[in-house]
């Protein structure tokens, strides 16, 4: 009996170890990212349903893309671990966390790159765009998340239509209008 339970405590603990071995935190954004008025939950949620209801609105402009994208990578664990959130459906942010999935997918983002080293050099990407320096911004995107900096660069200046990532973005500014901010 007493061997029985050993095993069991084991088990548990290493299993316990093993699930906190695979969780990454939410990504940190720097403050009004998203405009000076706006915090970011609510800035990051407006930016990206705009961005992806259409192409047309983020074509040639791959600052505004990488913001919408920034957004994505943010709200995929924002929205599931803060409590302010506690009103989103689950079903919401399982397909934001989808979307993120179609996005890296579609941008050549490692698949279980942590979310912060992807916000990071997105954030120094745009920054360089702005600053007139396409060369620098693609130097930004050379660490190990990104497969290939040139080819993300490319579809972010004419990000298509990402279907998961209008419906997960689209929902989530309706729960957040329709039920309002629990924190408020």
């Amino acid at each position: 009996m007493r061997t029985r339970m050993v095993s069991c405590v084991v088990c548990m603990s290493v299993t316990a170890c093993a699930a906190a071995g695979s969780y990454h935190p939410p990504a940190q954004l720097p403050p009004n990212l998203y405009g000076i008025y706006e915090d970011n939950d609510i800035g990051a949620i407006n930016q990206s349903s705009w961005a992806f209801a259409s192409p047309q609105r983020t074509l040639n402009h791959p600052v505004d893309a990488i913001k919408a994208v920034i957004a994505i990578e943010y709200l995929a664990d924002e929205l599931y671990d803060n409590p302010r959130w506690i009103n989103i459906p689950l079903y919401t942010t399982k397909r934001m966390r989808e979307a993120r999935a179609d996005l890296r997918r579609e941008l050549g983002i490692v698949p279980d790159a942590p979310s912060q080293l992807v916000v990071d050099a997105l954030l120094r990407a745009a920054w360089n765009l702005q600053s007139g320096n396409p060369d620098e911004a693609s130097r930004s995107l050379q660490v190990p998340a990104f497969t290939s900096p040139q080819r993300t660069l490319q579809a972010l200046a004419g990000l298509p239509y990402i279907q998961s990532a209008n419906l997960a973005t689209s929902e989530a500014e309706w729960q957040v209008l329709s039920h309002g901010d629990v924190r408020r």
